[in-house]
C-alpha cells in the first residue's frame, strides 16, 4: 500500500475531529473502492502500541499516541501499553502538555484511546513507581509481559513499539 500521508509532502491529513470523537474518518469511508477494501481489511486486525517514553521525548510520545488514537478513530481494536515513564499517562492529571506545534494535545489523544481502546500499565513499571490500580484512570489495567506477548502474537495483531 501507498503512504498517502507522505504524498502530501508533510501536510497534516489527519481528521482531528474524528480522532477526538472516536469515529471513523470520513476520508476513509468516501475514498475509492481500494481504499474501502484496505479499510475493511484493517478492521479485521488489532494494533498493540507500546509506549516506552515520557515527556522527555515529546515527539516520540505524541507520535505513539497519535497512531493509537487514529487507529481507535478508524475502528481498529487498539491495545495501548504504557511502560517506563509513559505510565504517568494513566494517572489522572498525569498527562503533560507537550506544547507541540501541529499536534493534537496529548490529553485529547489519551482520552480517545481510553474511551475506545484498552490501556495497560506494565506491572513492574507500576510497582517501581508505587502505583496500584487505585491510582490509575478508570478502566486502565495493570498486566505483565506474558499478556503483552499474548496480545502481540495473536492472529491479526500488529505491534508497534515507541
Amino acid at each position: 500500500g501507498q503512504d498517502h500521508e507522505h504524498e502530501n509532502h508533510g501536510d497534516d491529513v489527519l481528521d482531528h475531529g474524528a480522532i477526538l470523537a472516536v469515529g471513523v474518518p470520513a476520508t476513509l469511508l468516501s475514498g475509492r473502492d481500494a481504499t474501502r477494501t484496505a479499510y475493511a481489511r484493517a478492521m479485521e486486525r488489532s494494533l498493540v502500541v507500546k509506549v516506552t517514553c515520557g515527556a522527555d521525548q515529546p515527539e516520540k510520545l505524541s507520535q505513539a499516541l497519535t497512531v493509537a488514537a487514529t487507529a481507535v478513530a478508524s475502528g481498529v481494536t487498539v491495545s495501548l501499553w504504557l511502560t517506563g515513564d509513559a505510565v504517568q499517562l494513566a494517572v489522572p492529571g498525569g498527562v503533560p502538555d507537550l506544547g507541540l506545534a501541529h499536534a493534537v494535545p496529548l490529553a485529547d489523544l489519551v482520552a480517545a484511546v481510553l474511551a475506545g481502546g484498552t490501556t495497560t500499565v506494565c506491572t513492574q513499571c507500576a510497582a517501581r513507581r508505587g502505583l496500584s490500580s487505585d491510582d490509575l484512570a478508570r478502566g486502565v489495567r495493570i498486566a505483565g509481559a506474558a499478556t503483552f506477548v499474548e496480545e502481540s502474537l495473536a492472529d491479526g495483531a500488529q505491534a508497534l513499539v515507541y
